[in-house]
Formats: structure tokens, sequence, C-alpha cells
């Protein structure tokens, strides 16, 4: 079995830690972050940029030789508002204290000097529906392609209302092809509302040597090397997920499964 459904390592502290190297890859790295008040993280980026989210909580963040001052005003990740984010170029450091319970996640890809430290959000970003029926899903957009921020990162935010489908018709992105098709390495962060539910991702490839169906839970983070990755939300649980891409190219372009290409040719 792949090794791709990680499980938080504890309910305090650094929890995940993904790096290209354990995740046996190039490019996307992600780490989380679930602070008490009071509580500091901190690191530098050395060779790679990095976007910090506030997915809930608030924390005074210094950064690129900058104070920021206190980040962070959604309490609750399904409250649903613009998230608070920040972009720190390669070759900086930055600094968080959790002033209130605080989840952050730092999503960070190779850095190539070509842009300065400076807050994504809220500010620029509004929650967009996208797809129909249960297919419809939200999104935050905060950091994605018609968003000139940052040298490789794309980095997005999704919520799923219960019973519906994400990620979907299933899609792929991992041909370096361009303009057809980018290779985009992927990682899922996902919560569930009620916490104690689950949700259903799978990753397959069309000639099926990878195929694998998870259950998730909230604080799991899924990675997607390859393939396509569509996800579900069972009735009475809404998803949240929080996307990380990078690859050679900072561009999303993909190709839908032939098999249910004909979903989004419908609906179009």
């Amino acid at each position: 079995m792949a090794d791709l459904l990680r499980h938080p390592t504890g309910t305090r502290g650094k929890v995940h830690d993904i790096t290209p190297a354990s995740a046996g890859w190039g490019y996307v790295g992600f780490t989380l972050y679930r602070l008490a008040a009071g509580e500091v993280a901190a690191e530098a980026t050395g060779d790679r940029e990095v976007i910090l989210v506030l997915v809930e909580g608030k924390a005074g963040v210094q950064a690129a030789g900058q104070d920021w001052g206190e980040m962070g005003d959604r309490m609750d990740v399904f409250e649903k508002t613009p998230p608070h984010c920040l972009y720190v170029p390669n070759g900086s450091d930055w600094r968080a204290v959790a002033t209130t319970p605080c989840t952050l996640a730092v999503c960070s890809a190779p850095g190539k000097g070509g842009h300065q430290a400076q807050r994504l959000g809220p500010e620029g970003i509004t929650l967009t529906p996208r797809g129909k029926g249960t297919n419809t899903r939200h999104v935050n957009n905060i950091a994605m392609e018609g968003r000139e921020v940052a040298d490789s990162l794309l980095v997005t935010e999704v919520f799923t209302p219960a019973g519906h489908w994400s990620s979907y018709p299933s899609h792929r992105h991992d041909e370096d092809d361009f303009p057809r098709m980018t290779y985009l390495e992927e990682t899922y962060y996902h919560r569930l509302n009620p916490d104690q539910g689950f949700g259903i991702q799978r990753v397959y490839t069309e000639d099926g040597t990878l195929d694998e169906t998870m259950a998730v839970k909230s604080h799991d983070v899924v990675l997607v090397p390859k393939g396509h990755h569509p996800c579900g939300a069972p009735y009475g649980y809404e998803m949240y997920y929080l996307n990380v891409m990078a690859g050679p190219i900072r561009k999303w372009r993909f190709q839908n499964d032939p098999d249910h290409d004909w979903i989004a040719k419908r609906d179009a």
C-alpha cells in the first residue's frame, strides 16, 4: 500500500512535518502546528518559500524582519470566513506566538527570491461556489495562479457540504506538458464538522498501478503524488481541506478522467 495517508503525531505542537524527502517527491512541504495560547512556532525558510495560513485562532507573527502584529480572526475553520495568511520568501525566518488556541499551517515549496513578504488574506480572498448539485463546494483561493504572489506555491481551501463530492469529476495534474497539463504535487489537510466525522478520498491512476481509497478524519493529511484524487463528505458531516500544490511551473492545468469527463461536459 502506498503511504499516502498521514495521521497527526499528537494534538499539540508540531503535529505534521511533511517534507519532500519524507513524501518521496521534489516540491511540496506541509507542516501543521496546533498551539495553546502562549506557545511558539518558529522556523527558517532556507531555500524554500512559505505561506502561513491561520486555519483558526490568532497569533502574533514576525517574519522577514517585520512585525506583522496579531493575525487571525476565524476562531473555527467552519465559520468559512477568509483566512489570515502571510507569504514569507526563501532566505527568511518567521515566528508565531499564539494569542489564543491556534492552528497554523505552513505551506512550502522551492523559492526563487521573486517576491517580498506580504499579507495574502483576508483581503483579496472571497468565498466562491464551484460545481453544481451535489458537486457544489465553496472555495477560498489563497494563492492560486490568478494571484502573482509566490514563486512556486499554489494554495487554496475548500468547504464541501455534507453529502457532496469535491475535487470531482476526477482529475489529475501529473505530467510536465504545459499547456495541456502541469506536474503538480499536492497535499490535502482535512477537517470534518462535527469533528468526530470522516470523509473519503481516493487516489488512483488510469492504469490501476495506484489505487488507494482512504477514510480521512480531522487533521489527517493525504499526499497526491500522481493520479486522480476525488473526495466525498458523508451525509451529516461537512468537509474542509487545505490544498498545497507546487511543481516545475506555477500553473494549474489538469485533465479529467476520461471515464468521468462527461460530467464536466454536461455541467459546462
